[in-house]
């Protein structure tokens, strides 16, 4: 039987996987975990493609972001390594509520965010969610969409 822990950690897919929006997130809460170093590299990043204020307001969110999960998580959120490509169990849920934030799906942030903190901080981080979101959603503006030649799937899959 697996750890609790273990499972946040388990590889259910490939940062390439992901639209840049998901990878931002995954990429700039691995940044912000490795410490002093990568959060000055984060707050680069955020300046150099928003501008001084904008860049600073989005690296204060991800600050707050990353903190309250931290700080009020249910357990600690299990990340794979800064230069890694697999995508663990738990970045994608963080991927995941960031995008629905940034598309308006609140409710499905807010779930998202009860199964990362707290319940009474769960509103706390969907609102940050959709801020991080949106100002990954401006970085990320220019970037083309990934094209395999598959038609968009629908709800059912399989």
């Amino acid at each position: 039987m697996s750890s609790p822990s273990s499972r946040g950690g388990a590889a259910v897919g490939r940062l390439t996987d992901l639209a840049p929006i998901e990878a931002g997130a995954v990429m700039y809460l691995r940044l912000w975990s490795e410490g002093a170093k990568g959060r000055a590299d984060a707050a680069s990043d955020f300046d150099i493609a928003l501008g001084a204020n904008q860049g600073r307001a989005a690296m204060l969110t991800l600050d707050r972001l990353c903190s309250l999960c931290a700080s009020y998580g249910r357990r600690p959120l299990i990340r794979h390594g800064l230069g890694c490509a697999c995508l663990g169990a738990d970045e994608n849920c963080f991927a995941q509520m960031i995008a629905a934030a940034s598309e308006g799906a609140r409710e499905d942030a807010m779930m998202m965010a009860s199964l990362i903190v707290r319940p009474d901080f769960a509103p706390a981080l969907a609102s940050l969610s959709e801020e991080l979101g949106m100002a990954l959603r401006r970085m990320t503006a220019a970037v083309p969409m990934p094209t395999t030649g598959h038609q968009t799937p629908s709800a059912v899959l399989h």
